[in-house]
C-alpha cells in the first residue's frame, strides 16, 4: 500500500466537491493506483493545509483525535434510521437482520440507511495486524483453529480495552485472556503490541462513526450485535451519546441468545453499565422496532421482546424480505442470502437456536424459490447462503422447484446427518437442484459422545452421509465439537479415526471447542450447578460480559490441546479449513480432483457475465436400484466404482 500519498492532481482536493481519493489518477511520474479511501474525518481534506492521506490505516491520522473531540452540530432527520453491523464478523453475506429491517421500515414510510463496517478495508487491515501479533508470539503447535478461537481473545480484549482504568490490571487481564485460549504466556511488551492495534481500531471506529453521523443525520441509531461485536457496539453507542445525546440508540441482535441472555448475570450487569443504550430489542425485531418508532411501546420500558406485543412475528411474510441496495453485493460478498425455514426442529445439548427462535416454521418451497428468483433478478448473483438452521426438511422441495425451473441457482447451508441424506439418489437430486455446499454438524466420532449430545444419529450414518453428498459433488463442511462435557481421550481418538477414514469425502473440517453459556442451551439445567467464571470476578468491571465454563472434565487446557491435535491431523491429511480466497480456491481444486461431479469453484461465480447451469446436466456416476447399504469397511467398496 502506498505510504506516501499526495494530494490528488485531479484538483478536487482543493475545490468542492472534494476528492474522496477513491479513483485512479495520473501524476507526472506516471499512473498511480490509489487505495480506496473516503474523505478523511480529520478535516484537512477540506481546509488548507490539505490532508495528503499519507496516514493510511493502520497508522491513524494525527489530526483525528482532535476531530473526534470536537462536536460538529447536526440537525437529525426524525424519520431517518441508521442501522449498522460493526466489526468483526465474517462478511459471507450482507447482514440480514438490518436488511430485513430496512425493507420493513421503509415500507412504513421511514428513511433507512444500512451499513456493514466489516467490508471497509481499514478495519480489515487492523484485523490482520491483530492476528499477525498473535501468530508472531503463539507457537504454531498451539495456534489451533486460529481464526476461530482467536476471536475469543479479540472479543474479550476489545471489551477490556474500552473499560479499563488501571493499565497494570488491564495488562494482567489480557495476559490471562490469551493464556486461557492459547496456553502461552505473553509478556508486557507483547500485550502492548496488541494494545496499540486496538488503540488504532477504536480511533478509526470513532472517525468512521463521526463521518456517518454527520452525513446521515439519523434520528435513531440501531446496531445489530453479535457476540464478537459487543465491544465495538458499546464503544459506538457511548461515543454517539457523548456527541449527539438527542439520537435515540437501539440495540438488537443474536448476542441476546448467548452472552447477554436475559436473566443471566451478564445481562443484568450490562444493563447497569450501558446507560447510553436507550432501548433493547430481543428476538425478531421488525414489529417491535416499528412500534418503538411510532411511540406505541411504554416509554419508561427499556427492554422489549415479542412477548410485549403478544408474540406477534412476521414469519414467512412478503414484508420479511431483505433490502440490500445499500451494500456492494457483487463486490464485497461471495454469497447472497435466502431462507426457507425458521428455527430448528431438533434440540442438541449445547445449542440455543430452538430456545431463542421458538417453534420451527417452513415456507412453501415455491415461495422460497420465488424469493430467490427475485433476488437473482435484482442483484444478478446465483450463489445463495441459506440462513436456515437446518435444510433437511426443505431441501428436497427446494431442489424440485429448481429442477422444474429454467433458472439455475446454487445454495449452501446447514444440514443434519440423517438416513435420507445417506441415500445417493436423494443427494443427486439435490445436486441437480443446485445444492452447492452442505455444512454438517458431525460433532464427534464417538457414539457415546453423540448420545450425550442428543444428536440421534450414529457414526455409521455420518460416514454414509459424507460419502453420499461428496459422491454427488456437493461440498461437505464437517463441524466437530471438541471437549463436550464427559468426552474422554478414548472418545477423542475415535473422532480422529473417523476424520482419517472419511478424509476424501470432507471438503472442509472445522473444529470448535465446546462453548458453555450461563443458560439457554439444551442441557443448561443439567449443567447449571457445575458452572463457574473463566476469568476472575474482579475482571467483570473491564469485561462487562463474562465467560462461563463447566467445572467438569475435560479441562479447558485438555480441550484446546485436543483441538491442536485435530488441526495438525487435518493438515497431515490435506483436509483444508480455508479462510482466504486463495485457500478457498485451492480447496475447490482439491475437491475437483477427488470428485468427478464436483460443484464449480467459488471463483467461477465471480467471472464477468458468468452464468453457470452445469447442475442441470449432472448425471449419476453409478446407477443404483436401491439405497446403498453399509457393508464392509464403512461401505467404501460400494462407492469405489463411482470414482473410477
Amino acid at each position: 500500500m502506498n505510504q506516501n500519498r499526495k494530494i490528488c492532481t485531479c484538483g478536487k482536493s482543493k475545490n468542492p466537491p472534494y476528492c474522496d481519493h477513491s479513483h485512479e489518477h495520473k501524476q507526472e511520474t506516471g499512473e498511480v493506483s490509489v487505495t480506496l479511501r473516503k474523505i478523511c474525518t480529520c478535516g484537512k481534506s477540506k481546509n488548507p493545509p490539505y490532508c495528503d492521506h499519507s496516514h493510511i490505516m493502520i497508522n491513524v491520522c494525527p489530526h483525528a483525535a482532535a476531530s473526534s473531540e470536537a462536536t460538529i452540530p447536526i440537525s437529525p432527520l426524525p424519520n431517518k434510521i441508521l442501522l449498522i453491523m460493526l466489526p468483526y464478523w465474517d462478511p459471507l453475506i450482507p447482514p440480514q437482520g438490518i436488511s430485513h429491517l430496512k425493507h420493513f421500515l421503509q415500507h412504513h414510510g421511514y428513511i433507512v440507511k444500512t451499513v456493514d463496517a466489516n467490508t471497509k478495508r481499514e478495519f480489515k487491515l487492523i484485523y490482520d495486524a491483530y492476528f499477525d501479533v498473535i501468530k508472531k508470539y503463539v507457537p504454531v503447535d498451539k495456534q489451533g483453529n486460529l481464526f476461530n478461537i482467536g476471536h475469543d481473545v479479540m472479543r474479550n480484549h476489545m471489551l477490556a480495552h474500552i473499560h479499563y482504568q488501571d493499565e497494570t490490571g488491564y495488562i494482567e487481564l489480557i495476559k490471562e485472556i490469551i493464556y486461557q485460549t492459547f496456553f502461552t504466556r505473553f509478556n508486557n511488551q507483547q500485550v502492548m503490541e496488541l494494545k496499540k492495534v486496538l488503540d488504532e481500531f477504536y480511533q478509526f471506529l470513532q472517525d468512521f462513526m463521526l463521518h456517518l453521523l454527520i452525513n446521515e443525520k439519523p434520528g435513531v441509531l440501531g446496531v445489530s450485535v453479535l457476540r464478537d461485536t459487543i465491544g465495538p457496539a458499546l464503544s459506538v453507542f457511548r461515543f454517539t451519546k457523548e456527541k449527539y445525546p438527542f439520537i435515540k440508540t437501539v440495540m438488537g441482535g443474536s448476542v441476546f441468545s448467548d452472552h447477554l441472555l436475559p436473566g443471566s448475570p451478564n445481562f443484568e450487569y450490562f444493563l447497569e453499565r450501558a446507560p447510553y443504550i436507550d432501548k433493547i430489542i430481543i428476538g425478531e425485531g421488525q414489529d417491535l422496532f416499528l412500534k418503538l418508532l411510532k411511540g406505541e411501546l411504554p416509554g419508561e420500558q427499556r427492554v422489549f421482546t415479542i412477548r410485549d406485543i403478544g408474540g406477534q412475528t412476521l414469519g414467512p411474510s412478503p414484508l420479511n424480505f431483505p433490502d440490500m441496495t445499500d451494500f456492494d453485493v457483487n463486490g464485497d460478498y461471495p454469497y447472497i442470502a435466502a431462507q426457507a425455514s425458521f428455527s430448528c426442529p431438533y434440540q442438541c445439548s449445547f445449542c440455543n437456536v430452538k430456545p431463542y427462535f421458538g417453534k420451527y416454521r417452513e415456507k412453501e418451497p415455491a415461495q422460497a424459490f420465488r424469493e430467490m428468483e427475485a433476488l437473482y433478478q435484482k442483484y444478478g448473483i446465483q450463489l445463495f447462503f441459506m440462513n436456515d438452521a437446518l435444510l433437511n426438511r426443505v431441501a428436497t422441495g427446494l431442489a424440485e422447484e429448481m429442477i422444474e425451473s429454467d433458472l439455475a441457482l446454487y445454495w449452501d447451508g446447514y444440514l443434519r446427518v440423517d438416513e435420507a441424506v445417506c441415500d445417493p439418489e436423494v443427494t443427486l437430486k439435490w445436486r441437480r437442484g443446485g445444492f452447492y455446499r452442505a455444512r454438517i454438524g458431525v460433532e464427534s466420532g464417538s457414539q457415546r459422545v453423540l448420545d450425550m449430545i442428543h444428536k440421534g444419529i450414529t457414526t455409521d450414518q455420518i460416514k454414509r452421509t459424507l460419502i453420499s453428498l461428496a459422491t454427488a459433488g456437493i461440498k461437505t463442511t464437517a463441524y466437530w465439537v471438541i471437549g463436550h462435557p464427559g468426552e474422554t481421550e478414548a472418545d477423542f481418538l475415535q473422532t480422529l479415526q473417523l476424520l482419517e477414514e472419511t478424509k476424501d469425502y470432507i471438503y472442509e473440517a472445522e473444529c470448535n471447542s465446546f462453548i458453555f453459556g450461563f443458560a439457554g442451551q439444551g442441557d443448561s439445567e443439567t449443567w447449571k450447578n457445575k458452572r463457574k467464571l473463566l476469568f476472575p470476578q474482579n475482571a467483570t468491571e473491564m469485561l462487562i460480559v463474562q465467560s462461563w465454563i463447566l467445572d467438569e472434565p475435560p479441562s479447558r487446557e485438555e480441550t484446546y490441546e485436543r483441538m491442536n491435535r485435530f488441526v495438525q491431523l487435518c493438515s497431515k491429511l490435506g483436509i483444508p479449513n480455508p479462510y482466504s480466497i486463495v485457500d478457498i480456491h485451492n480447496a475447490d481444486l482439491r475437491w475437483r480432483k477427488l470428485h468427478k461431479n464436483a460443484v464449480p469453484c467459488l471463483v467461477d461465480f465471480k467471472g464477468p457475465d458468468s452464468y453457470i447451469d452445469e447442475c442441470k446436466f449432472i448425471k449419476p456416476l453409478l446407477l443404483l436400484q436401491e439405497k446403498i447399504e453399509d457393508q464392509g469397511d464403512f461401505g467404501f467398496e460400494n462407492y469405489s466404482s463411482m470414482h473410477e
